[in-house]
């Protein structure tokens, strides 16, 4: 009995202990950073900026674990075609601080607008691009802000079903999910991460910089947040809501993503008529550093 209390009370205080000696997000890591830093009220959030300052409005959102490093390769070809394009960081990922909060549609649309504003982006119109979970939240922002928008485009975009494995799936148990999850989820990333070791990538060192983010405080955690937050919900009211939107609406998806099925490519035109999907073949789930200059060409079309 006793030993069976040990195990139980391990089991709890293992995931804790492995949390606490990681290391925190601060001054130092920022220093090096690329780019820039503003306060939000959730906290710090780290921006960049890439292509001339007259040119028009590019914004990226990244996904549920890759921050927003993972658009160097796709910003630098928007900003050969004169476009300015800003990424960021989400809470909890890259050099943005990491609060403790649920991870829903409204905290990432809170987010990104507080970052507008006060980067005093208030009245230009823009593209939005969205990859991943970013194309969920990009969907959600867009269905709240449609007189924003100039273009919506949605790089595997979860919204209409996704397979984020087997710690996605313990993390949905009751009382043990977040333990579980604490347990495997850095296995699983390492182990997705590596997949793309071997791949050409318009992003320096990719898997490196992923593997890095399972070193720091907050990332699990919020990860975990957001696939009990915003990803346990679909986009099928905010794609209704898209229907009479004035600006064009482009879907992109890859043949062989194992994360994002091409079977949501079905759904989001049921939901909407009016998306324009491209489907790349041999194209996996890390669309946007292997396929960045066939991104912009096959969206760029009209501009």
């Amino acid at each position: 009995m006793i030993i069976a209390l040990l195990l139980f009370s391990a089991f709890f205080v293992l995931p804790i202990l492995k949390e606490a000696i990681k290391k925190k997000i601060g001054e130092k890591e920022r220093t090096n950073a690329p780019g820039n830093f503003v306060s939000l009220s959730r906290g710090v959030v780290h921006y960049r900026w890439f292509g001339a300052e007259t040119g028009d409005l590019v914004v990226c959102i990244h996904g549920l674990t890759t921050p927003s490093f993972v658009f160097e390769g796709l910003a630098s070809h928007y900003a050969n075609i004169g476009k300015r394009v800003l990424v960021y960081d989400h809470y909890g990922r890259g050099y943005s601080d990491r609060p403790t909060a649920k991870q829903d549609k409204l905290f990432f649309i809170s987010q990104l607008n507080e970052l507008l504003i006060k980067l005093e982006i208030k009245k230009k119109k823009f593209e939005l691009v969205g990859y991943s979970m970013g194309g969920s939240i990009a969907a959600a922002y867009a269905a709240n802000h449609p007189d924003r928008l100039s273009k919506l485009i949605l790089i595997a975009s979860a919204g209409a079903g996704h397979n984020l494995g087997f710690a996605a799936k313990v993390a949905k148990i009751p009382l043990f999910g977040w333990a579980l999850f604490s347990v495997f989820f850095g296995l699983q990333h390492a182990h997705s991460a590596r997949k793309d070791r071997n791949i050409e990538s318009s992003v320096p060192k990719v898997v490196e910089r992923q593997l890095n983010e399972l070193l720091y405080k907050g990332f699990v955690p919020s990860v975990l947040a957001s696939i009990r937050g915003i990803l346990s919900s679909d986009n099928y009211e905010d794609h209704q809501a898209l229907r009479d939107a004035n600006f064009e609406i482009f879907a992109l998806w890859g043949d062989c993503d194992t994360v994002i099925p091409i079977s949501s490519k079905e759904i989001f035109s049921s939901w909407n008529s009016r998306i324009n999907n491209i489907v790349f073949s041999n194209g996996s789930h890390s669309l946007p550093f292997t396929h960045a200059l066939e991104i912009i060409d096959a969206t760029n079309l009209s501009s």
